[in-house]
């Protein structure tokens, strides 16, 4: 059996695409202030599914974030700033050149403060019944 260069695996980088991402808004029974355009390329997507990586940019705006159990997510701010508000009021702010995780379970707000761009990195576990 021959190995093809394409078999292997290779390195990909997030590198800004010239071509539009995926745009989209928040669902609007989860919107609490404004009603931001976000807009996604996903540069990256794992063979089994499990994982997601690429770039996020999204507007001013806030709205309700539940995480399933099984997915958590690294981001690293290049641009702007966002603040993760928790159930309980608590918050987190991150700014352009901090990262953080969203765990999988987390329940609260997603805030952007100022115009924002970020890597992100996503990974969903199936969850055992």
């Amino acid at each position: 059996m021959s190995s093809h260069a394409s078999d292997k695996p290779r390195i990909v980088r997030l590198d800004q695409p010239a071509q539009p991402g995926v745009v989209d808004h928040p669902r609007p029974d989860r919107l609490e202030q404004g009603n931001p355009r976000r807009e996604t390329w996903s540069l990256y997507e794992s063979s089994d599914g499990q994982m997601t990586a690429g770039i996020w940019a999204c507007e001013v705006g806030r709205w309700r974030i539940v995480f399933p159990a099984g997915k958590d997510e690294y981001f690293f701010v290049l641009e702007g700033h966002v603040r993760l508000h928790d159930r309980e009021g608590g918050l987190v702010d991150v700014q352009a050149g901090q990262g953080g995780v969203i765990p999988g379970g987390f329940e609260g707000a997603f805030e952007v403060i100022s115009p924002v761009r970020k890597h992100f990195v996503v990974v969903e576990r199936p969850q055992k019944s």
